[in-house]
């Protein structure tokens, strides 16, 4: 056997000290903020529970036998915004894509595109939610057009689609717009049309620096799922609604607010991590 001739790399004196700091700092922050957070959560509840209405405030938002009551109906009614949102997200990006698209388009021949892309993310931008939905699960039955859909939860996703297309357009928009002109310039040099040069060049580019905020706009859809509840379809929501009403007591609302917080949390969690791996890669 020959010898080991490479000679294993061993840290300085000083490294391994900075490296025993930094974790000492470390442990120390990681202390300090737990026992901070203990501290405020131990006297937030002291708060509430010693206030003057909590007796009430338990009885009709903390009821365990309403809870468990409403439980199985708004989790049956939150498949379906889960199904809602599942629908609606690749509809949006889809929308999105097309409309930020349209709007980059120079060439005279397509200014009426353009001019229609930039009316629709002026108007849905401009226009709440909410009258969104009354506005298309009302409006278009109403009309009585061949083919036109009555399904209540199929309008829902309808409005939210055109809703949040909108602004997905302009965050997809944006990213296009930070790809450096010298990206497009090198494409079209090598002979590439300008079509091939948005697939091949500039779209990878721009669609992954704005996936967190993408991602930042799908949390907010998840929870606007819940406004659908306002032309009909049997969502979380609604259910709640239905059990609040027949029992007089809110906390079938509390219900439906833990699932909603279960779904949206993770993925917030998954868009800061994102965010944060990007920030890395540029070196910030």
């Amino acid at each position: 056997m020959t010898s080991q001739t490479a000679t294993e790399w061993v840290k300085s004196d000083r490294q391994v000290e900075r490296e025993r700091v930094r974790r000492t700092r470390a442990r120390r922050s990681a202390s300090v903020a737990t026992v901070s957070t203990i501290v405020f959560l131990v006297l937030l509840v002291w708060g509430v529970t010693n206030s003057p209405g909590w007796a009430s405030v338990k009885e009709t938002f903390f009821n365990w036998d309403e809870f468990a009551g409403a439980l199985p109906d708004v989790l049956s009614g939150f498949l379906l915004n889960v199904k809602i949102f599942l629908i609606a997200e690749p509809l949006i990006l889809i929308v999105g894509l097309l409309v930020a698209l349209a709007r980059g388009l120079k060439a005279p021949i397509f200014f009426p595109l353009r001019a229609l892309a930039t009316a629709y993310t002026d108007i849905f931008r401009g226009v709440p939610t909410i009258l969104v939905i009354y506005l298309i699960g009302f409006g278009l039955p109403a009309l009585q057009l061949q083919g036109v859909p009555s399904d209540l939860a199929t309008l829902g996703i309808i409005a939210l689609t055109l809703s949040y297309g909108a602004y997905v357009a302009e965050v997809i928009r944006s990213g296009i717009d930070s790809v450096h002109p010298s990206q497009v310039a090198a494409a079209r040099s090598l002979g590439l049309s300008h079509g091939k040069t948005m697939r091949f060049v500039v779209l990878p580019q721009a669609l992954r620096r704005v996936v967190p905020p993408l991602l930042n706009d799908f949390v907010s859809l998840q929870k606007d799922t819940a406004l659908v509840a306002t032309i009909g379809p049997l969502e979380a929501l609604r259910q709640a609604q239905i059990h609040a009403a027949s029992s007089f007591n809110y906390t079938p609302y509390l219900v439906a607010a833990l699932l909603f917080i279960l779904l949206t949390i993770p993925l917030a969690r998954f868009t800061d991590y994102l965010a944060a791996r990007s920030q890395r890669r540029r070196g910030q």
